[in-house]
C-alpha cells in the first residue's frame, strides 16, 4: 500500500513512517521543511503546507492518507486539524484517493462513554477547559470527515495522553473512550492496522493500552495531549 503520511516529522508521524516501512508499505512523507526532516531510507519526501495550502497536491499512486496533524499548544489559534484535514480531503478528491485515517483525542467524545462516572465528572471538565482550543479543532476535524461520507472512507482514533515509553500493545474500543495513557508506538501501530481494515471505515475508536491501565488522575511525566503533532 502507498501511504501519504501527514505530520510525518512529528513524534507520532515519525513512528508511523518507520513502522509502515518495516511492514513493507511504500511511504511518502508530507512535511513543511524537507531539509529539516531526516527521512529513513526508502521514504519519498514531499514539501507540503498541509495546513496552509488549499491547493495541496498528493503524489501519484497514493492509496491512503494517514494524518497525525495536531496543535502544538492549546493557545495556537490556527485550526491545524480542521484546515489541514479539509485540504487533505480536497487533494484526495483531485487524485481519486478515498481512504484516510486521522488522530483525534478522547475528550472529543463529549458523552465520555466508556469512562468511569467519577472521571466524567471530575477530570473531563477540567481537561476540556485546559485544552479547549485543541479539542474544538479536533471536533471540527471530525465533523469535516463525517460530512465527506460516503465519498471518503475515514477512520478516527481517539487516544488519551500520549507518552514515549516502549510499546505495550493496544486495544481498539469502538465508539467509546479508554482511560489512561497510551504509547505513541502503539498509536502508530493502530493507525496502520485500521488503514488496511475496511471494517473500521466510518468509525471512531478509543485506544487502550494492552496492559493494565495506569491511574489517569495525573498526567504522566513526559506526557502530551493527543493531537500534539504538526
Amino acid at each position: 500500500m502507498h501511504l501519504a503520511v501527514s505530520g510525518a516529522s512529528g513524534a507520532t508521524g515519525r513512528l508511523v513512517v518507520e513502522q509502515a516501512l518495516a511492514a513493507g508499505h511504500r511511504v511518502t512523507a508530507l512535511v513543511r521543511e524537507p531539509r529539516r526532516y531526516h527521512a529513513p531510507a526508502g521514504v519519498d519526501v514531499v514539501a507540503a503546507e498541509v495546513v496552509a495550502d488549499p491547493d495541496l497536491e498528493l503524489p501519484p499512486g497514493v492509496d491512503a492518507v494517514v494524518s497525525t496533524l495536531g496543535k502544538r499548544t492549546a493557545k495556537d489559534p490556527v485550526p491545524v486539524c480542521a484546515d489541514g484535514t479539509a485540504h487533505l480531503l480536497a487533494a484526495m478528491r483531485r487524485h481519486d484517493v478515498r481512504r484516510i485515517v486521522t488522530v483525534s483525542a478522547s475528550p472529543v467524545l463529549r458523552t465520555g462513554h466508556g469512562e468511569p462516572w467519577w472521571f466524567r465528572r471530575a477530570v473531563r471538565p477540567y481537561v476540556h477547559r485546559v485544552g479547549r482550543g485543541i479539542y474544538a479543532d479536533l471536533e471540527a476535524m471530525e465533523a469535516t470527515l463525517r460530512a465527506a461520507s460516503p465519498a471518503v472512507r475515514w477512520t478516527v482514533l481517539r487516544p488519551g495522553y500520549l507518552t514515549d515509553r516502549p510499546a505495550t500493545g493496544y486495544r481498539l474500543v469502538p465508539e467509546a473512550n479508554a482511560v489512561g495513557s497510551v504509547q505513541r508506538a502503539d498509536l502508530a501501530a493502530a493507525l496502520l492496522q485500521v488503514v488496511a481494515d475496511p471494517a473500521t471505515v466510518g468509525h471512531a475508536y478509543g485506544l487502550a493500552a494492552g496492559r493494565r491501565a495506569r491511574r489517569p488522575a495525573r498526567r504522566p511525566a513526559g506526557a502530551a495531549p493527543a493531537g500534539a503533532e504538526r
